[in-house]
């Protein structure tokens, strides 16, 4: 017997993405607390983070076979619980180390579910003839806003994170079913290539210099996510819910922007809207980093959401329409690299953050701005669409 509602498949993606992110992020709101109860610096909290990318970069080189083997729906129902679970015992740790080692076995599960949700959302285009990519990820960053939300107001309210995390376990495991419980994987696409995709792909110049467009908003979106909360109670002195508050407005701008993003890379040329969304990654870098008054760091940080939202997937398609290698390699090699930076960026912030201020965690932003406006011509000049029916 099958629980949930049948929903079409590009809904099903939708939801993937929403209740993954909204377990995920659960850990966020609520970093300003953990921290105080280690009482340690934005340094070794940072260090400690790094745990769930150890875990995330071991699942995604070597998690696939595994998951062919038990199979895509078995994993994915298994899989989104289960780190909820995780979540809520790597809250207890006492110390730096402890959260570090509890994190990993949440970053292999991370590693998991972003494979077989990205390629779920891959099939899904292809067989529905309509491209779902950026909408996708939209409701990733929705299941963000809400996790900001929730822990907000919990935050507010005095409860623990451990009792916070512990109640989205139930929560969790009844919406993944509800959502997902009649999830069936889509077909996959023929490939006339019959050879395994390398475990590295090594990048050329050109991925290289896409990486340079999209670096800014990876380390910046993950800033905002780490550190949002930690950066308005130290600056300003927020209550638990204004905190809280800051992780869930720069993922609710992200959202919103994503959402209709299609829309303007289809009417402008890729590099036009690259180009606007680092201007605007850049003037919430420097807002963030210069707020003198609470409602000032809340507008440089829904900057900062908006310009961070469609970098990513506009550098994405540059670099499937390489033609120096097969589209999947530089695919491949240009999403492990940018998802080192995103992983591992932000927690190492923490450093900077302890040595030289928490403004300086955005501040490090402007410059990546500069660096990827340079980079942007190689995203091409026609318009998505006119590319997207070349292929």
């Amino acid at each position: 017997m099958r629980f949930g509602i049948d929903l079409p498949p590009q809904i099903k993606v939708f939801g993937a993405f929403f209740v993954y992110s909204f377990c995920m992020a659960s850990l966020y709101p609520r970093l300003p607390a953990i921290q105080e109860a280690m009482g340690v610096g934005e340094g070794a909290l940072g260090l400690s983070l790094i745990g769930a990318a150890v875990g995330t970069l071991i699942s995604l080189t070597f998690a696939s076979p595994v998951i062919e083997r038990i199979g895509y729906r078995r994993t994915l129902l298994t899989a989104i619980p289960v780190l909820s679970v995780f979540y809520a015992i790597a809250v207890w740790a006492q110390t730096p180390l402890a959260l570090f080692l509890l994190l990993v076995p949440v970053g292999i599960t991370i590693g998991a579910i972003e494979i077989i949700i990205n390629l779920e959302a891959d099939r899904v285009e292809h067989a529905i003839g309509r491209r779902i990519m950026n909408r996708a990820h939209a409701f990733w960053s929705f299941g963000v806003f809400a996790a900001g939300m929730v822990g907000a107001f919990v935050a507010q309210i005095g409860l623990s994170p451990q009792a916070h995390l512990a109640i989205m376990v139930p929560i969790i495991f009844v919406v993944t079913m509800v959502l997902l419980g009649r999830f069936q994987p889509a077909e996959a696409r023929i490939s006339s290539s019959t050879a395994p995709p390398p475990r590295f792909a090594r990048p050329t110049l050109s991925i290289a210099v896409l990486v340079s467009v999209c670096f800014a908003a990876m380390i910046m979106e993950g800033a905002g996510i780490d550190w949002s909360a930690i950066y308005m109670r130290n600056i300003f002195g927020s209550e638990p819910f204004w905190a809280g508050l800051a992780v869930a407005l720069g993922a609710g701008a992200q959202a919103f922007t994503r959402f209709f993003a299609d829309g303007f890379v289809e009417r402008y040329s890729p590099a036009t809207v690259a180009r606007a969304l680092l201007c605007v990654l850049g003037i919430g870098a420097v807002i963030v980093f210069t707020a003198q008054a609470p409602w000032v760091a809340y507008l440089g940080l829904a900057l900062l959401g908006v310009g961070s939202s469609a970098l990513f997937p506009l550098a994405m398609s540059a670099a499937a329409q390489l033609t120096d290698r097969p589209a999947a390699v530089n695919v491949a090699s240009l999403a492990q690299i940018s998802f080192v930076a995103f992983l591992l960026g932000p927690p190492l912030l923490g450093y900077i953050a302890e040595h030289f201020g928490i403004r300086w965690a955005f501040g490090i932003g402007i410059p990546l701005v500069i660096i990827g406006l340079f980079s942007t011509h190689v995203l091409g000049a026609k318009p998505a669409k006119t590319t997207a029916a070349a292929q």
